[in-house]
């Protein structure tokens, strides 16, 4: 399902520093993974927003390019 025209899209979109996503291909639709720690770890208030921007962005360009996406986060609490 992630295709390469997903990937050069998901490629052209400038990451805030210290933060990642991570892609997963589950065949039917497009996991976006975000690492609580690495959003938590932003040291000011507009980096955190520029994160969850780039989350949306990110949500929108593989939608477009015709993926299902499922944005989610790991860690908190359940660890």
């Amino acid at each position: 399902m992630y295709t390469d025209k997903m990937r050069m899209a998901f490629r052209s979109l400038q990451c805030p520093k210290g933060f990642s996503l991570q892609i997963v291909d589950n065949d039917h639709f497009i996991t976006v993974k975000a690492k609580e720690k690495d959003f938590m770890s932003l040291e000011t208030v507009e980096l955190k927003k520029q994160a969850v921007e780039y989350m949306v962005r990110v949500k929108k360009a593989l939608e477009d390019n015709g993926a299902i996406v499922l944005l989610v986060r790991e860690g908190g609490k359940e660890l």
